[in-house]
């Protein structure tokens, strides 16, 4: 039992350092890209989702890379950083299909389901790795699956507080929504995706 835990362990810290510097840079360019925000006054805000809007549907894509000012971006960075580690360490396939699940799924939702404003920031997607890391501990308890969910409830719980309303300017409709949507990328499966979409051809 130890001894497997052991290597289980092992193993989890060699892929994490593989993708430790890789995915720092992914977080270096958000940084870049926010520079340039802040250098042109913001103006690149407007590629966030405004909800039911077509000028809006861009923001889907647009709208994780995006932020209102530093200090949103720094308080973001920290549990992006460390919670899409942690999907990384599965497999990189795993981490493009629950990312890309999470900012098409969950972007589109708030963007029928927001408020008349313009969402953006990561935090959509930081929740939905929140949510996926805790419905596979469900779906695959094993014991690194399960110690995961386990230290990711309790140093980043407080992220689940944030799928309520609070603050106005605050897009509590993107965690909720981000945070659904990482719940289905754990249940859903690309082959599942392939399948449902043969039977519209």
């Amino acid at each position: 039992m130890l001894t497997d835990i052991a290597t289980e362990l092992s193993v989890f810290i060699q892929k994490s350092q593989i993708y430790l510097v890789p995915w720092g840079y992914a977080l270096g360019i958000l940084w870049a890209i926010n520079i340039i925000n802040w250098l042109t006054g913001s103006k690149l805000n407007i590629l966030g989702i405004y909800p039911r809007h077509l000028f809006g549907l861009p923001g889907i894509i647009f709208s994780p890379l995006l932020h209102y000012d530093f200090n949103h971006l720094f308080f973001n960075s920290i549990p992006l950083f460390v919670l899409g580690l942690v999907i990384l360490t599965r497999d990189v396939q795993t981490f493009y299909w629950v990312t890309t699940v999470i900012v098409l799924l969950g972007g589109f939702a708030v963007w029928l389901f927001g408020r008349k404003a313009i969402h953006i920031g990561a935090s959509g997607l930081i929740s939905g790795y929140f949510g996926y890391i805790i419905a596979t501990a469900y779906l695959q308890p094993g014991i690194i699956s399960v110690l995961l969910a386990g230290l990711v409830i309790y140093y980043f719980g407080s992220i689940f507080l944030g799928v309520f309303p609070q603050e106005e300017q605050v897009s509590w409709e993107s965690h909720l929504l981000g945070f659904l949507s990482g719940i289905a990328a754990a249940f859903l499966k690309p082959q599942m995706v392939e399948t449902l979409l043969m039977h519209f051809k």
